[in-house]
């Protein structure tokens, strides 16, 4: 089946359609930008077709390029897979120009058919440079519409000419958020941004962009780059405006990126020579820095994680092979900010849920906070009143346990209480069919213990959600001991229902999340006990990447939660526990009342609406800076190694029995380095000898904590790496 159509109507307007076959979503794939191509050249040689419309059949015009294409151009090139990669892009961008020119005379710039985009719903990536190169973009005013350039986001920037031409067209300060964060525009954002030129109702789309092209001026249809007297929007480089914006985008670049992300480097690389040269010059340098980050093995990394493996996870790459196990009514036992959080995106998801609490009025707080959540959407313009109704309709709050009748699956989100919890099962299951699957939301209880109050240990497992629910990505689903498959698969299912990306770990205190952060948090307050700047610690963690430093991490999730975790872990392990200087730090905050933000007052400072407002001062007093400050490298070395080795751990302990898993869990779970694609693709960067060297180094000038895990001295002695490994039982993507 064709990917791409032509329907010439009498008016002599060549509706070009994208449709890939088998695929809920557009991609541009090697037989796509054939096919494109080959509709282009039959439209503008066609005498009778005037002008053509470049549209989507799906609900969405596109979400990106093939990423598997980009690993066709490396492997066909060989030995030289950077002039692959190359070659392949400055095809793109002839693509892209023909669209642009579209049959006009070069000199004249005159003669050129003209060329809109409809986009029905979300251009993303490839989709968005598709239309920046037609010359009138239309887009659905739908809430399902957006539009933007999100590549930075695993670790590529815009390659197909996207970046030269928003620049062109919006200036490099204007343009610089949108390429720099990879925001995705609203239709009515996108138009005040000047992305999209028109928006209009859904059933006008393709209508609207007919009538343009049959009332367009074939002589005004080049792009400004393309006329004679064209300015760089904000100035060139080196007039007198232009050289305050190229330093104003530099800083904006180390602004957000710290230096970490060599993606965000090259982008700003190719604004800045490409503003010095013609637009056909400056595709060329796109294509070079392009090349060269794809060709960084941080871009190789996140491309992995955060796309390939990430989207895998989410298609069912762990689940176990069992019928569609879809929930169909939901219970969640507390109505507090997590339980509010889990009714209200799987109400949104289309799930009947009961959620219930000790009384009415608690259990109606619960409704609110879905409320007030949808309220917002709609104000937002990224749902509709229609559709908030149904999901407020859904959703039952009640004390009445009798109310989960029918439950196919029920989540327990009270509080992290063991005896608290086992009454809350018992209550449920009282009133559950044979069937249903019951899943605790603990973040650090061992399943199995919260299992012996259940009737079945085999249809009981956890599901931990990360706060706040509505935004977090990530679900790691915890197998206990006797875990059946179906209660695993039944799991799968509802995350894939309410569109969140599923991790499953076998059972363990702290699971795997956990067990990774709390070594994170606990190595920077174990600095500022033995006297490390606090502005250091926050800062480089910032450097690598971390989108908040330890400090900042343990106010935000509460101090006075580290010390319960620190008592309950110290009371189950007895003599075993390993004791920290962290523990005093932590303990004597919580005395003073230093809770963290909820308090307004922790490792940090805040006014009275709760705004940090710097580092807590007090710190330098109970616990004095050393004069001789550790350097940044080392800082930095013991709060990444810290996590990474517990994550090698996690792995040999059977916690974790994918790799794949434990990359993406980390990243979404709590901001691990995303630019180095997760712990064990980092580790497969540095190389298995040096991260052993380093480790070594680590544990002999602060402690056995950084001991190297076996597995890691096995690998470094064989030559091996994570993603290389064949024979081991784990699976690479």
């Amino acid at each position: 089946m064709p990917i791409f159509t032509t329907d010439t109507d009498a008016d002599g307007i060549a509706t070009i359609t994208w449709d890939l076959p088998g695929k809920s979503m557009n991609v541009l794939t090697e037989e796509g930008i054939a096919e494109l191509d080959a509709a282009l050249d039959a439209a503008l040689a066609d005498p009778a077709v005037l002008g053509i419309v470049i549209t989507s059949a799906k609900p969405d015009f596109a979400g990106g390029m093939d990423l598997a294409l980009l690993a066709t151009m490396k492997e066909r090139a060989g030995d030289t897979p950077a002039r692959g990669l190359f070659d392949g892009i400055v095809a793109v961008h002839r693509l892209l120009r023909k669209i642009e020119r579209a049959g006009m005379d070069p000199k004249t710039l005159k003669g050129a058919k003209p060329v809109a985009c409809a986009l029905p719903g979300l251009s993303a990536g490839i989709g968005t440079e598709i239309a920046l190169a037609c010359h009138r973009r239309f887009i659905a005013d739908s809430p399902r519409a957006r539009i933007g350039l999100p590549e930075i986001l695993i670790g590529i920037f815009p390659g197909a000419g996207g970046t030269t031409r928003l620049v062109r067209m919006m200036g490099p300060m204007a343009a610089a958020p949108l390429l720099l964060e990879g925001k995705m525009l609203a239709p009515a954002e996108a138009k005040a941004a000047g992305l999209v030129d028109e928006v209009v109702p859904p059933d006008a789309l393709l209508a609207a962009a007919k009538a343009w092209v049959k009332a367009a001026d074939p002589g005004e249809l080049a792009k400004p780059w393309d006329r004679k007297g064209y300015k760089l929007p904000g100035g060139a480089p080196y007039s007198p405006a232009g050289f305050m914006t190229f330093v104003g985008a530099a800083a904006m670049v180390h602004g957000k990126t710290q230096g970490a992300y060599p993606a965000a480097q090259a982008m700003l690389s190719a604004i800045y020579e490409g503003a010095l040269v013609d637009f056909d010059a400056a595709l060329r340098i796109e294509a070079r820095w392009f090349t060269r980050t794809l060709m960084n093995p941080s871009s190789s990394a996140m491309i992995r994680t955060l796309f390939l493996s990430k989207q895998a996870l989410e298609k069912g790459a762990v689940r176990p092979a069992l019928p569609d196990a879809s929930v169909k009514k939901l219970g969640v036992l507390g109505a507090g900010m997590m339980g509010a959080g889990i009714a209200t995106v799987a109400a949104q998801a289309g799930i009947d849920v009961v959620l219930l609490d000790r009384d009415q009025q608690a259990a109606d707080r619960g409704k609110a906070h879905a409320q007030a959540y949808f309220e917002d959407g709609v104000k937002k313009r990224k749902t509709t009143l229609e559709k908030r109704d149904a999901a407020l309709a859904r959703i039952t709050a009640t004390p009445d346990y009798a109310a989960l009748a029918g439950c196919d699956l029920v989540i327990e989100a009270v509080f992290e209480d063991p005896a608290v919890k086992a009454e809350a099962t018992r209550n449920a299951e009282a009133h559950l069919g044979a069937e249903a699957i019951f899943a605790t939301n603990t973040s650090t209880l061992p399943v199995a213990g919260l299992a012996t109050a259940s009737r079945d240990a085999a249809s009981f497992l956890g599901i931990h959600f990360f706060s706040p629910v509505e935004k977090m990505a990530l679900v790691e689903i915890i197998r206990g001991p006797e875990t059946a498959d179906r209660a695993v698969a039944k799991a799968l299912d509802f995350v894939r229902q309410i569109r969140k990306t599923p991790i499953v770990v076998n059972d363990a205190r702290y699971f795997y999340a956990n067990r990774c952060v709390i070594p994170y948090i606990n190595e920077g307050v174990r600095m500022v006990a033995e006297g490390v700047e606090p502005a250091l610690i926050e800062n480089a963690a910032k450097q690598l990447g971390f989108p908040l430093g330890p400090l900042q991490l343990v106010d935000e999730t509460s101090i006075d939660l580290g010390v319960k975790i620190a008592k309950a872990t110290k009371a189950a392990l007895g003599d075993a526990y390993p004791e920290s200087p962290a523990d005093g730090v932590l303990f004597a905050l919580a005395d003073a009342g230093r809770l963290g933000r909820k308090a307004k007052a922790g490792f940090y400072a805040y006014d009275d609406k709760g705004k940090r407002t710097g580092l807590w001062d007090g710190l330098a007093t109970r616990w004095p800076p050393q004069a001789d400050q550790p350097a940044l490298a080392e800082v930095q070395s013991r709060l990444a190694m810290i996590q990474t080795l517990e994550a090698v751990r996690a792995l040999e302990d059977g916690v974790l029995t994918d790799i794949r898993e434990g990359d993406v869990g980390a990243i979404l779970g709590w901001g691990y380095m995303p630019w180095s694609g997760g712990p064990f693709s980092w580790l497969d960067i540095l190389g298995a000898s040096q991260a052993v060297a380093t480790a070594d180094a680590l544990a002999a000038a602060h402690g056995d904590r950084f001991a190297a895990p076996q597995r890691l001295r096995d690998m470094a002695a064989q030559g091996e790496s994570f993603y290389g490994r064949d024979a081991t039982g784990e699976k690479a993507a």
